[in-house]
């Protein structure tokens, strides 16, 4: 299938080539293995010198017209022979002699620099460099371009489906903005501009303390978290003075959309009839709020079937033995999540290798499959393309998609809910920890906060205190290391990405439970809701403590719920 890179000629070619050709072919078929591509290399003569073994992958062709000293014109009269230039032409067979088709192409390789696409099928593109050099010889690299069109034609598509979108909603006539989990807009449409004489780019990036009042921020921002952490729907209705001194009522809207760990806040607002009666849904509300001065309404209409939601599993805590020399690979590009998967997964023994694309997977798969190496699980960064999840599917080994930051700081407990899932790793049937025998003694305060000024809050409180204590800015975090360092005390945020607080208190005490001691969890408010105060203490919290922090307030809480265990200021 490949000739030996030697000089050609209109002289018969040697049945025996020398070694040195031999030698030459091998490396430029590596060459063009690593490359993923094909090569064909001629003379000034248009005689064959080098077709690599690349080129059946894309023409069915005798083996013939590959070796050295054949004509370039008959390599491509081969290529017209089977059929596969109807497809790549675009026109209805026989638009074209075989004789017009054949000069067309000759000319193109007697051009300095020529590049071409062609479609081969419906859904393979293939890139044609031809280059003529200025000694005579020519050089042209064939190479199957159709995932790149693939990921061009989605993110086209994608493009696209965000500019209707957004066109959708800058034609709404009542104002929209969506906000994302730390309360900041992503997202305004032209209404809302309008309503408060602003531009989208004033607005993006920002929080609602950036443009209104405090009182009315503190407003907005209370309803915002209610519904990011509930999921019930926020229905408000407030009467509005216009500059020109008229009043109207104006009805807003907030729905959480999205996944766990993703929420997105969505609101609209709308103008009501003068004459209009009670909204319909304050009717199934579960809480009115009625300002001092009567000029708003807010509801909060339950989730659908929100008795039916399943409470997290019960966790148990298992040695790192139980998943040693199990086998896992990590597929992402990004080098700072690589790099701590692969130090997590050695932590706990796991054995690991990363892959940073789809060749690099399947190439990796083909290998293992072929040597009888059984793997247990694929971490694929959601980055990566379908093809990663689809190459998971073919060899049937499990895998879990996660996003960057997940692979770089959630890994534990995505693998330990796997694994719990899949029922792998030992005889219990309860869901399972994954623990570490590092020496973890000593941690006396974990703090559950994801704000990043309220860590800096924290951190500064508790360091000019004297107390050893860690940050946890995510729910399934804060079991983590709950179940790692067994701290004295947790001071619990409850809106908290993945799990929040109410979830992740849940899980501790499930995790207490037959082992004895107990450990205080003090829930973090910001808000003085009763509700809140009852959620806390039906999720296993022993108390809770209003924002913002002050040190007077941690020392007292510390002292209150550890009297038979006093803890000792020491510093870090």
């Amino acid at each position: 299938m490949s000739a030996g890179f030697e000089k050609a000629d209109t002289s018969s070619v040697s049945d025996a080539p020398p070694p040195e050709a031999d030698l030459q072919t091998a490396l430029f078929d590596a060459v063009c293995d690593s490359l993923s591509a094909a090569f064909v290399i001629y003379d000034r003569n248009d005689l064959l010198i080098f077709a690599s073994r690349q080129v059946m992958e894309f023409f069915p062709l005798p083996e013939a017209v590959l070796r050295p000293g054949a004509r370039l014109r008959d390599f491509l009269g081969a290529i017209y022979d089977t059929g596969i230039r109807e497809k790549t032409l675009g026109r209805q067979p026989g638009s074209l002699s075989r004789e017009d088709w054949l000069s067309q192409r000759i000319a193109s390789h007697w051009r300095e620099r020529f590049e071409s696409v062609e479609r081969h099928g419906s859904d393979r593109w293939v890139r044609f460099l031809k280059r003529r050099l200025p000694n005579g010889y020519g050089v042209t690299v064939i190479s199957d371009i159709s995932e790149a069109r693939k990921r061009e034609e989605q993110w086209r598509y994608d493009l696209e489906r965000v500019q209707l979108t957004e066109d959708i909603l800058d034609h709404l006539p009542f104002p929209l903005f969506v906000k994302d989990r730390n309360l900041a807009y992503v997202a305004v449409n032209k209404a809302f501009c309008e309503k408060y004489q602003t531009t989208a780019d004033e607005v993006l990036g920002r929080k609602s303390g950036d443009l209104f009042s405090p009182d009315i921020a503190k407003r907005f921002e209370e309803s915002d978290r209610h519904v990011l952490e509930t999921g019930e729907m926020s229905v408000s209705r407030q009467r509005q003075i216009a500059r020109d001194g008229t009043e109207r009522d104006i009805v807003s809207r907030k729905h959480r959309i999205g996944k766990p760990g993703r929420y997105f806040l969505v609101s609209t607002m709308q103008d009501l009839p003068r004459d209009g009666g009670d909204l319909d849904e304050f009717s199934q509300a579960s809480k009115i709020t009625t300002s001092s001065n009567q000029t708003y309404r807010r509801a909060y209409v339950p989730v659908p079937n929100a008795s039916q939601r399943r409470e997290p599993a019960a966790m148990e805590a298992i040695v790192p033995e139980n998943f040693s020399g199990r086998k896992i690979v990590v597929v992402t590009s990004d080098l700072a999540a690589e790099t701590a998967a692969l130090r997590t997964l050695a932590k706990y023994g796991f054995e690991s290798c990363s892959v940073r694309g789809e060749d690099e997977e399947e190439r990796f798969l083909e290998i293992a499959s072929s040597s009888g190496i059984s793997l247990d699980l694929l971490i694929i960064d959601n980055q990566m393309g379908m093809r990663c999840l689809e190459l998971a599917e073919q060899y049937g080994i499990p895998a879990l998609v996660m996003d960057g930051f997940q692979i770089a700081n959630e890994l534990t407990f995505q693998i330990a809910r796997h694994f719990n899932r899949s029922g792998c790793g030992g005889g219990t049937e309860g869901d399972w920890e994954i623990t570490t025998t590092e020496e973890t003694a000593g941690l006396q305060v974990l703090v559950a906060e994801d704000n990043e000024i309220n860590q800096i809050v924290f951190t500064q409180i508790l360091e000019g205190l004297g107390y050893r204590h860690r940050i946890a800015a995510t729910g399934e975090e804060v079991v983590r290391l709950w179940a790692e360092h067994r701290p004295q005390i947790v001071l619990m945020d409850i809106s908290l990405p993945v799990f929040n607080g109410f979830e992740a208190s849940r899980l501790i005490r499930q995790m207490e439970e037959g082992q004895g001691a107990r450990t205080p969890i003090i829930g973090v408010l910001t808000q003085a809701f009763e509700r809140d105060r009852a959620e806390c203490a039906k999720a296993g919290m022993d108390d809770v403590v209003m924002k913002p922090v002050s040190p007077d307030m941690l020392e007292t809480i510390f002292q209150k719920h550890l009297v038979d265990e006093p803890m000792k200021a020491q510093s870090l």
